[in-house]
């Protein structure tokens, strides 16, 4: 759940902020002030139509709106790299001081109640951050170069922020509000963990994560319709053209998450009633594969089926759904230029599939918990970015007819998951298939 507020509040930011950006292009971009279309980043000025204050001042400190688009944007890209699971305020200090050319940087995460500094600071910067989120200033002080900001998600102050050097007061929003959607990323994470940890039932889980999943298709959908027009509109700069493309990234990555929830609620619910049908296991798997073209670049694919003509009576929509999750684990983990190999054994009752590779190992306290909704392992060489949801819906999808999953891993051998699924179906099949076993 904490995944999906990551990447919406990347692709929905960015959205609006690109979007001002181009229908001004030409106007308030082309006469510097190209950050002020950015400022669209904060919460509050999305959410609850807080007004930015506007200052002729980027003009007298020398800025220019493409220099202004060109820091803001690596900054995004900057917070977009960061891990979610760490605390961020340590490196978005240095970052910050970095990317913008200040002096010093200070910034207090409330809910933490930590201070992060860049730079030097005198004494007693702690107590003026502090002071800031307290009485909520939003200052400028010419003489000593010091400038502060609330950090707010909406109308709620989270954190402050003081700054020194010459940012502009602009881009001094634009900052606030990125690193208070930062903050707010890292909470929702952890908050999610405690969450989990108290929760009581699986079912209250799983209504939830159903009902934000169908929540957000409708604005994910207008996101996407609405960057592709940007993108055929043309005459966007190369940062605009960058922006756009980041939000095509990340609205695909959370159209990809979203689904992946719906599908895990209704398993999870057996909400989905099997649709079994005679299924030829060879074309199957060569679906699967072909489906996974850009995952798999840089391996090589071998598939190994008992016969050519073996078929298997099953969902093939949920059988599709757990190789899909399978070699989307391979190809995240596969050392490259190795071969993945997909497999399908005929046993005694039952039809095992089997995805290989070559990578690193999954340690032996981990193989059970490895399909548990959320989990990642704890390996060094687990760096990997996902959802740790994948695996999850794998099971989910062979426990539903009826199979069973599992996972052998060490370093010699490298990785195999398997799925068992019965020869014989759990429920009736559909007439036009009775005749055809």
């Amino acid at each position: 759940m904490a995944a999906v507020f990551l990447h919406t509040g990347l692709a929905l930011h960015l959205f609006v902020a690109v979007y001002s950006a181009a229908r001004h292009a030409g106007g308030l971009w082309s006469h510097g002030l190209g950050a002020c279309s950015l400022l669209a980043l904060s919460p509050a000025a999305i959410f609850a139509g807080r007004r930015s204050r506007v200052s002729t001042g980027a003009e007298r400190e020398g800025e220019t709106g493409s220099g202004n688009a060109e820091r803001l944007f690596a900054f995004i890209q900057s917070i977009a790299r960061l891990d979610a699971h760490l605390k961020p305020g340590p490196q978005l200090a240095l970052v910050v001081k970095s990317i913008f050319g200040l002096e010093a940087v200070a910034i207090l995460d409330a809910d933490l109640q930590d201070v992060y500094r860049a730079g030097e600071w005198f004494e007693g910067i702690e107590n003026l951050v502090q002071n800031t989120y307290l009485f909520e200033t939003v200052h400028e002080d010419a003489k000593t170069g010091l400038v502060r900001r609330v950090l707010r998600m909406g109308s709620l102050p989270i954190g402050a922020m003081v700054l020194r050097g010459e940012p502009g007061a602009l881009v001094a929003d634009a900052i606030a509000s990125l690193v208070a959607i930062s903050f707010d990323r890292y909470h929702a994470f952890a908050n999610e963990s405690r969450t989990e940890r108290a929760r009581q039932t699986e079912q209250l889980r799983t209504t939830v994560l159903d009902s934000l999943a169908h929540a957000y298709k409708t604005p994910l959908t207008a996101i996407r319709v609405a960057s592709t027009g940007l993108n055929e509109m043309g005459n966007l700069t190369p940062a605009q053209s960058g922006l756009v493309a980041l939000i095509d990234e990340q609205s695909g990555l959370l159209n990809q998450l979203t689904n992946r929830l719906l599908k895990t609620a209704r398993l999870e619910a057996q909400e989905l009633a099997l649709d079994c049908s005679l299924v030829a296991v060879l074309p199957l798997i060569e679906d699967a594969v072909a489906d996974l073209g850009d995952q798999l670049a840089g391996l090589s694919v071998q598939i190994n089926v008992a016969r050519d003509d073996l078929s298997l009576v099953c969902d093939r929509g949920l059988v599709a759904a757990m190789l899909t999750q399978y070699l989307e684990n391979a190809g995240k983990y596969a050392t490259a230029g190795t071969t993945v190999t997909v497999a399908a054994a005929e046993q005694p009752g039952e039809i095992v599939f089997s995805v290989h590779n070559l990578g690193p190992a999954i340690p032996v306290d981990d193989h059970e918990r490895v399909f548990d909704r959320y989990f990642r392992s704890s390996a060094p060489s687990n760096k990997t970015p996902g959802t740790g949801l994948g695996l999850s819906v794998a099971k989910h999808a062979v426990q539903m007819q009826g199979g069973s999953v599992w996972v052998n891993s060490d370093e010699r051998h490298g990785t195999t998951f398997f799925a068992s699924l019965p020869a014989r179906p759990l429920v009736p099949l559909r007439d036009d298939e009775d005749s055809r076993i």
